[in-house]
Order: C-alpha cells, then sequence, then structure tokens
C-alpha cells in the first residue's frame, strides 16, 4: 500500500472496514444455543375490522406451526426462533440482514373479548385473526 496515494489508501481502508463490520454482524446473528431471552422482535401491524383483529407479523421463511401465540393480559404474545437455512452453513455471507435466532413479540390488543383465534401465513407474515365476541 502506498500512503502517497490518497484514494489507493482510502480505498484499502475502506474494504478492512467493511470486512471487519461483516465479521461482526455474522457473530452477532449467529443463533444462540439454548437461548431463553428473544435475540430479536418481529414487526407487526395490528388492523381492527368490524368483526376480527388481524394481526400481520413479519416472519419470513419461518412456519407457521412452529411459532406460539398466546393472549395474555390484553396482548398476543408470538415467540419462535427463525432458523440459518442449510444452505447458509457452507455459503460466503454478501449480505444477512434477516435476522436469526429466537424472537418474541408481545403485541397490546384492542379492548374486548375474542371467541376464536385462526393462524394463517401468506406473503411472508404470519396473521392471526382473532374473531371478536358477540
Amino acid at each position: 500500500m502506498r500512503y502517497d496515494d490518497p484514494q489507493g489508501w482510502m480505498w484499502s481502508e475502506a474494504i478492512a472496514a467493511l470486512t471487519r463490520a461483516e465479521r461482526l454482524h455474522r457473530q452477532i446473528f449467529q443463533p444462540r444455543p439454548a437461548a431463553r431471552q428473544a435475540a430479536w422482535e418481529p414487526p407487526a401491524d395490528v388492523l381492527e375490522l368490524e368483526r376480527e383483529v388481524l394481526i400481520l407479523v413479519a416472519l419470513p421463511g419461518v412456519d407457521p406451526d412452529q411459532v406460539e401465540t398466546v393472549i395474555e393480559d390484553g396482548a398476543l404474545w408470538v415467540a419462535g426462533h427463525r432458523v440459518l437455512p442449510p444452505q447458509l452453513q457452507t455459503a460466503v455471507i454478501h449480505r444477512l440482514e434477516l435476522p436469526q435466532g429466537r424472537f418474541e413479540r408481545r403485541v397490546p390488543l384492542p379492548p374486548g373479548r375474542y371467541a376464536a383465534v385462526k393462524r394463517s401465513a401468506a406473503n411472508g407474515c404470519l396473521i392471526v385473526s382473532l374473531l371478536k365476541a358477540s
């Protein structure tokens, strides 16, 4: 590296900084074995309709049957794990932005009573439908 060439020096420093940042990012988003604490919170939307409340939770790549959902103290509690795909074990990672590991989210619900709970998935979201009690 030549220090009399500012452009070349700045470029090599930038590449080194990006390499360090990528290494740290991989370390941070490694799934924690047997972790009890949630590592991340997925974003959620709450929509109230005339007869139901819909909660959409962004969980791309997560099987909705593997997600725990509980109504407790006026809130919907959602928890589970987003696991690394097998291909990622040997891949050279160029970008890893989707969080991995244990997630948990507590979503306050509109006041009321709910008669039925349905779960489904669409477009990378867990959809929880809460039918309002009459």
